[in-house]
Parts: C-alpha cells; structure tokens; sequence
C-alpha cells in the first residue's frame, strides 16, 4: 500500500513538472486601475460637512433607520434624510452632505460616519434639519480603494489631500 502511494505521488510530480515553465520571463507585467482618484484639499475636505436640499438618490449605498428618520448612504458622497414615519411613502427631508462617506452608526443624536480617512460624529437635529460637526478624528481608515481594488499607492497623492472618490479614467466629473 504504502509503495503505490510513493509510485501515485511520484506520478504526479513527474507529470506536473511539465506545466512549470523552463525559465521565468523578463518581462513584468503591470495591471493598472481603469479608475482615477479624486481629491480634495484636506482644509475644504474638513469644511464640507454640510446639510443641503434633498437630492435624487444616485448610488445608494447603506441603509439606516433611527426612529423616524431613514438614512441612505449616497456612496462617497454622503446621506439622503427621509422622513420615515409613514414607512409606506417616505419624504426626502435634506441630504447630509459627507464626501468620501460610506457608512454610518447613530447614538442618541449623534451620528458617527466615516468620512473617506476620517472618523467624525455629527450632531443632527431633525427639528431643525441642520447638523454640526462636534469631532473630528483623523487618519483613523485607510484611504479609499478603487472600485476595482487598487491602493491608492500607486498615485501620487498631493500634499494635504485626501482622496474621496473614483472615476473612470477618460470620463468627465
């Protein structure tokens, strides 16, 4: 039994070393992101928390419910309000504008949202429809990849900027 097993396991090295190559080529490849970073100044990027009229959902993203306030995530750019408490036809309220967003945990009135590289906590008053930034956390992510997995390495990020989103390479804005 255990001579097959030696003769089996031998077989298949001998019969795999065909597919290994002779020699390795010279040649590297380079895989290269069909995406492009885009950037903001990193003094406008920690102004541009702001509460503005509602907006028509583009790329939705995460969803969130907090009493009868409904949150959804326009990717990378920040969070559609709806009043909720009529769940059959919810009414746009405002957008929470947070480039570079993607995501969201709420506490009380205070909402925790990753801003691209940042960590913030908002504080967001639904009588009022305003929101004010009450802290600011800093290099707390990692930058954001492309949409098709590629670090940010390989770009040169300007001095004080952070990248808040991606788009195709050869597309306008």
């Amino acid at each position: 039994m255990k001579n097959r097993l030696l003769f089996f396991l031998a077989f298949i090295c001998i019969f795999l070393q065909g597919c290994w190559p002779e020699r390795w080529e010279d040649d590297v490849v380079t895989f290269e992101s069909e995406y492009e970073p885009v950037f903001l100044d990193r003094t406008d990027f920690e102004k541009s928390v702001n509460v503005e009229n509602s907006l028509s959902i583009g790329t939705s993203g995460k969803i969130y419910i907090k009493d009868n306030l409904l949150f959804i995530n326009e990717v990378n750019k920040g969070f559609h309000v709806f009043d909720n408490s009529d769940p059959t036809n919810p009414k746009s309220i405002k957008f929470l504008a947070a480039p570079g967003s993607t995501d969201m945990a709420i506490r009380s009135n205070m909402i925790y949202i990753n801003q691209a590289t940042d960590l913030i906590a908002v504080e967001y008053s639904p009588q009022t429809n305003t929101a004010s930034l009450t802290k600011r956390i800093p290099n707390t992510f990692p930058e954001l990849r492309s949409p098709d997995g590629f670090d940010t390495y390989s770009f040169d990020i300007p001095e004080n900027s952070v990248v808040i989103d991606w788009k195709l390479k050869n597309q306008t804005p």
